[in-house]
């Protein structure tokens, strides 16, 4: 193996993995690409080295300049570590949604962070975060604001993250899933299948109460999975199922991860993990389908991974969510889990193994 220059070199070319324990009934093939292995820990370290090395190529950015980006995580962090490699300012605008230990890593990158505080009427803080960037972009000189939501250098960067699947893989693998928010991850790999006219099928996994996919609006617990606004970076016609998935089941399927494949990741690939359970009743026998695992798990030990966080936020009464669907368009409403005798943690987190139980 040769020896790398810099950090920065060792994004991408992260690892594809068969998941044999995952859900062994299965006849499907079903295959990792571990995005938290990028050094920053995410997918979104591609896109954050693209955008701004793209810049300093192009004379936008200089050492005197400062980067201002609207995120929840992973972009963040990914910016975090490009800034200090190159002796960037950054300033991130998140909100409350955000996690503690996201908080720690950006503080410990040397990030500024503006945090909004007001929502919309569904709870959601995107609209008031980009609000917030334009403004201090229009009062800080010689600022930069990569527009993670709108730069066609999100998708391109994943464009890369197919031709690493396809380049490892004795055949283009019949499914591949994603997990949406900006749409930038989904959309690069979904050009490069079309581009070079292969089998695959590409499977977004949305939130529920996301509206990227047009549904409707609502609150939202588990950041970049989702998205409260319309992506700029989408073409529907690229994509040919979709799955709109709860808060719940991306704690279920992070957890299930973790106890039968000892994978730690986050919250959108708890997400994926649950939807490519749902696809099986739709695809052939002895397909392969390759899931996109975005970010690590650390970041969510507060939360997902953490029981009392679990029982005080999921132990109730909650309605399943009902989404009309239309052809090739597999939405997976949820069913209750919880009930009025019986509690979350009692049935699906017994207090062993840090909560990581079997969920089945």
């Amino acid at each position: 193996m040769a020896i790398k220059t810099g950090i920065l070199s060792t994004i991408g070319n992260t690892p594809l993995v068969a998941l044999n324990k995952l859900y062994p009934a299965t006849s499907s093939k079903l295959f990792a690409k571990l995005e938290m292995l990028n050094p920053g820990g995410g997918t979104k370290d591609r896109t954050a080295l693209l955008m701004l090395s793209k810049a300093v190529e192009d004379g936008k950015l200089d050492q005197n300049s400062t980067v201002i980006e609207s995120s929840s995580g992973n972009m963040a962090i990914g910016l975090a570590q490009v800034c200090r490699y190159l002796d960037l300012n950054l300033i991130v605008v998140t909100d409350p949604k955000i996690n503690r230990h996201t908080i720690d890593l950006l503080r410990a990158y040397g990030a500024e962070i503006e945090h909004v505080t007001e929502a919309d009427s569904d709870g959601n803080y995107l609209e008031k975060r980009l609000k917030r960037v334009k403004e201090l972009r229009d009062s800080i000189p010689n600022s930069y604001w990569p527009n993670q939501y709108s730069n066609d250098l999100n998708p391109e960067a994943h464009y890369q993250t197919m031709k690493e699947i396809i380049d490892v893989c004795t055949e283009p693998p019949d499914y591949l899933l994603a997990a949406t928010s900006t749409c930038g991850t989904i959309m690069g790999c979904a050009r490069y299948v079309r581009e070079h006219n292969l089998k695959t099928k590409i499977v977004a996994v949305d939130a529920v109460e996301s509206i990227v996919f047009g549904t409707s609006k609502g609150n939202r617990l588990i950041p970049g999975h989702g998205a409260g606004r319309k992506s700029d970076l989408l073409d529907e016609s690229y994509i040919d199922h979709i799955f709109h998935m709860t808060d719940i089941d991306c704690v279920i399927g992070c957890r299930r991860l973790l106890q039968r494949e000892s994978i730690l990741a986050g919250g959108s690939t708890g997400a994926v993990v649950m939807a490519v359970e749902k696809l099986q009743s739709q695809v052939p026998e002895n397909s392969s389908c390759v899931m996109i695992f975005s970010d690590s798990g650390e970041r969510y030990l507060d939360t997902i991974f953490n029981d009392s966080w679990v029982k005080k936020t999921f132990d109730k009464t909650r309605k399943p969510t009902q989404k009309n669907s239309d052809k090739n368009r597999a939405h997976a409403p949820t069913s209750a889990i919880l009930n009025s005798k019986s509690g979350l943690i009692d049935e699906r987190w017994p207090n062993k193994n840090g909560g990581a139980e079997n969920h089945s």
